[in-house]
């Protein structure tokens, strides 16, 4: 493989990942992807039904629908959130999904291949040399890529070895543990609702959660902060809620960014996408959805570039996703530093949930991926309450 040349080489087989690959292929050009194999990132596995349409994925890819939220306070207050008739949340294990996502770019002409990235070397030759192990120990394998696209996840190594800055990026930690489902339904555990706890004792600075993936469930946790234990606070909510009798299936942890990176090129001939490229929502930490837009965005820009030779058309990548989703992304962000500060506001937080047209336009946004522009009476109504609630109003309480 040292003498073939690509027109792109992949690095990463996640939903980035993949999609860029699929893509790519798909628009004629000779793809490589490489996955380095036997990890599966720790993740809710909540996808919107446009997701779906989307990306042509299949309804049976999901492993439940869940048709609420329940949002948890410090005091133990439980606000429901059901979504009504516009949809649901759909969710997806991991490690069935990405590999769906892997062998649809291989069938669409992608080459696969197994393997460790090592580095971006460079010779009198106008293309980039990928050099990567297929095990660990074994010999360093190189090949040429005319672009290389990063989708190798949080602290992406493509993104510190060709970005400035991107060694910066803030991460929240995630873990969680996969545990077989209890048998049958309960106030504690229901396979159709998503659970979000807003407590500081389980973590100081983002949230946790349980997601039912029917017979599965994931139980999990994020926190900024190092020296809050993360499996600590998962133990004390399983026995909490009465699950640690359920079978652990499987524990996992990784970093996921909050805020998209500056740059997502480097002028050249590299582009990074996915949780390299920092675009995971903030507040909530979504993150499927948005990497395979972003996956699909950074493909059409590699393609251009491929096509035309112009390096700026790497640039049109960021521009895009940010164009249609960075106030989005502002917004959470605000929502985040805001409301996750301290357990009084995070009180106040769970009963705003409560408002009828706050669960009404957070559900629509989250079916929809934008800002509802339908109803500007209820988004002023929104933003006094929250404003009430921020100050710690009289009104806001009840």
């Amino acid at each position: 493989m040292t003498e073939t040349i690509f027109d792109a080489v992949v690095i990463g087989g996640g939903p980035a990942g993949a999609t860029a690959a699929t893509e790519l292929a798909l628009a004629g050009h000779s793809v490589l992807l490489m996955e380095r194999g036997g990890r599966i990132k720790p993740c809710g596995g909540a996808v919107p039904p446009r997701m779906l349409k989307d990306f042509n994925v299949p309804q049976s890819l999901l492993v439940a629908r869940a048709r609420s939220a329940r949002m948890i306070s410090p005091s133990g207050r439980k606000v429901d959130m059901p979504v009504g008739e516009i949809g649901y949340v759909g969710m997806v294990d991991r490690d069935v999904f990405d590999e769906w996502l892997r062998e649809r770019a291989r069938m669409s002409g992608a080459q696969r291949v197994q393997g460790t990235f090592e580095k971006i070397e460079r010779d009198d030759n106008a293309h980039p040399i990928v050099s990567f192990r297929r095990e660990r120990g074994g010999p360093i394998e190189r090949v040429r890529a005319r672009v290389v696209v990063g989708a190798d996840g949080a602290r992406s190594s493509v993104a510190k070895q060709c970005l400035p800055d991107a060694e910066r990026v803030k991460c929240v930690f995630a873990y969680h543990e996969i545990i077989k489902s209890p048998e049958g339904d309960s106030d504690a555990f229901d396979g159709a609702r998503c659970d979000v706890f807003y407590q500081g004792r389980l973590s100081p600075d983002f949230y946790a959660w349980v997601f039912p993936h029917g017979d599965t469930a994931s139980i999990g946790v994020g926190s900024a902060n190092k020296g809050f234990s993360l499996r600590g606070a998962v133990s004390e909510m399983r026995s909490d809620l009465d699950l640690t009798r359920c079978e652990t299936l499987r524990r996992e942890g990784a970093p996921i960014p909050l805020k998209p990176l500056k740059r997502w090129d480097n002028g050249a001939d590299v582009i990074v996408a996915g949780d390299a490229a920092g675009i995971v929502a903030p507040a909530s930490g979504e993150g499927i959805y948005y990497a395979m837009v972003g996956g699909q965005v950074v493909a059409e820009a590699a393609s251009q570039f491929l096509r035309t030779g112009e390096a700026k058309a790497l640039r049109t990548a960021r521009k895009r996703f940010m164009k249609e989703h960075g106030r989005v992304f502002w917004i959470l962000g605000m929502m985040q530093y805001f409301w996750y500060s301290s357990d009084k506001r995070r009180e106040r937080f769970v009963t705003m949930c409560d408002d009828k047209d706050v669960q009404q336009l957070t559900w629509q946004a989250y079916m929809n991926k934008k800002l509802v522009r339908k109803k500007p009476l209820a988004h002023v109504k929104i933003f006094l309450k929250d404003t009430a609630h921020l100050l710690g109003l009289r009104a806001a309480t009840r």
